[in-house]
């Protein structure tokens, strides 16, 4: 659990002109969601190398490519590993770097922001995505973010509370305002 203790963080949205929204921990997805969200986009990396090894094996099998079926059967241990974390790299970048959420955060209703609560831009996403493979970083989610987070700069919240406390945030601001016509 986060605690009581309020953890804030400057947010500004650049369509209203210099308002100060206050993205709290109350918005942060729990270890829990965090955890799921890990075990989800596992099995999701499974089955895509699952899918590519079929589809090599259909495509070995159509059209009669042994080079590629001698390859596959010496890559051992180390190929094969180099292979999965790959996939675990792209899996990452195009998902998180295309949509902000990975599928197992789309699936839970999360998705990762910048400091602004904005979907961060492709460098920050290739920087979190390079963070995840520093040996034993997956302990470092049992705290309240992780290495990937903190390094990044990055924060994974729920998606559609955060939409509606900055919708509110700028209703309320704009009470007292004169309207334009």
């Amino acid at each position: 659990m986060l605690g009581t203790k309020t953890n804030t963080y400057k947010i500004t949205n650049s369509y209203m002109s210099n308002s100060g929204y206050i993205l709290d921990d109350r918005l942060l997805a729990s270890v829990g969601i965090r955890f799921l969200n890990y075990i989800l986009d596992v099995i999701f990396v499974i089955l895509l190398f699952m899918g590519i090894c079929v589809f090599a094996g259909v495509l070995i099998g159509l059209f009669g490519l042994t080079g590629l079926s001698i390859w596959m059967d010496e890559l051992g241990d180390f190929g094969w590993n180099f292979v999965i974390m790959l996939i675990y790299f792209f899996y990452y970048l195009l998902t998180e770097g295309l949509f902000g959420r990975s599928l197992g955060k789309f699936i839970t209703g999360t998705t990762v922001v910048d400091e602004y609560g904005e979907k961060p831009d492709f460098a920050t996403i290739l920087r979190r995505t390079l963070c995840r493979f520093i040996p034993f970083e997956i302990f470092s989610c049992l705290g309240t973010r992780g290495w990937h987070d903190s390094m990044s700069d990055t924060y994974v919240v729920n998606k559609k509370a955060l939409v509606e406390e900055i919708k509110s945030f700028h209703e309320f601001n704009l009470i007292g305002s004169n309207e334009v016509i």
